[in-house]
């Protein structure tokens, strides 16, 4: 059989090319890429930097005993006022001991501005600054000392009670060397000053909210009533001494239950005396008179209260 020619050949199948897929673009991010740049590291040696900061500089309490004269008395009371309102809480504990050392050695100066120099107390007091806390208290302690007789007729009523209301509060804290400072003062408070107005403002507080203020009052309250004669709980009102003290025995606080047996004791001790009747068993007569008057001023269950506290 003849071959065929090549050049009748067919020509060779070619293959064809694969379909290549279209991938769609991402669209265009709506949000720039946010860049974060690496701030260098500082020198080693940078004089500009900030020095750190100085240590908190100590304070000295002083003990009243310890407190001399002033030189020159005259001079500190004219830049008193300024001192004491320095921004400065380091020269106000200084200028705060100034005046200490003028209401034990120069009182008759400051007799014209105690109201001025009690807020500036009270202001000192609600420093987060413990030390000028304290010494702000310690303040406090030595005006009742020269000025209790007469602090309640000098400065106006609201002063005297936000120096009250800041010392109770500080008495019930957790601080303990302010607690301290602060129960000071107030016993202070409750062996200087008047009695009778001195007790108008602490009823206010038999009722308080807070119990730890509850109790710091009652206890100025029995402190207060331990020095009072016949005559000015006469004054006063038995029966309103009884009612308050009274309210006190079911306290959460033993602190304040103990300082309302306290008062009711010296109470029954005013009012047996007043009665010329003798306590004893022997006699009746002052047992049944005291349960009378207590019968008389208080609800049944608050009077059995009170009437065990006596037959102790």
């Amino acid at each position: 059989m003849p071959l065929r020619p090549l050049d009748n050949a067919l020509p060779a199948s070619m293959e064809r090319p694969r379909k290549v897929a279209k991938v769609a673009a991402p669209p265009p991010s709506s949000k720039k890429a946010s860049v974060v740049q690496i701030a260098p590291d500082p020198p080693m040696n940078d004089e500009n930097a900030p020095p750190p900061a100085a240590a908190e500089q100590s304070i000295d309490y002083i003990a009243s005993e310890d407190l001399k004269a002033l030189t020159d008395p005259e001079t500190k009371m004219a830049v008193l006022m300024d001192e004491l309102n320095s921004k400065d809480w380091m020269k106000v504990c200084g200028t705060l001991n100034d005046l200490r050392r003028m209401t034990l050695h120069h009182p008759s100066l400051l007799v014209q501005i105690l109201g001025n120099v009690t807020t500036v107390i009270v202001k000192a007091m609600k420093s987060p600054r413990s030390a000028l806390c304290k010494t702000s208290i310690m303040a406090s302690t030595d005006i009742f000392h020269s000025f209790g007789h007469l602090l309640l007729s000098t400065i106006e009523d609201n002063s005297f009670d936000q120096l009250l209301l800041q010392l109770l509060l500080k008495a019930s804290q957790d601080k303990k060397f302010i607690c301290e400072e602060a129960e000071k003062a107030l016993e202070k408070m409750a062996v200087t000053m008047s009695p009778i107005p001195l007790l108008e403002k602490l009823q206010s507080y038999a009722n308080h909210a807070n119990l730890r203020v509850r109790a710091k009052a009652a206890v100025a309250m029995s402190k207060c009533v331990s020095k009072m004669s016949i005559e000015v709980i006469k004054e006063f009102g038995f029966a309103t001494l009884l009612q308050v003290a009274a309210e006190q025995l079911n306290d959460r606080l033993p602190e304040a239950r103990e300082a309302a047996r306290s008062v009711i004791l010296s109470i029954h001790g005013e009012f047996s005396n007043d009665s010329n009747l003798k306590n004893d068993e022997e006699s009746s007569a002052a047992a049944e008179s005291w349960q009378s008057f207590c019968s008389a001023n208080l609800p049944p269950i608050l009077a059995q209260s009170v009437a065990k506290i006596v037959s102790l």
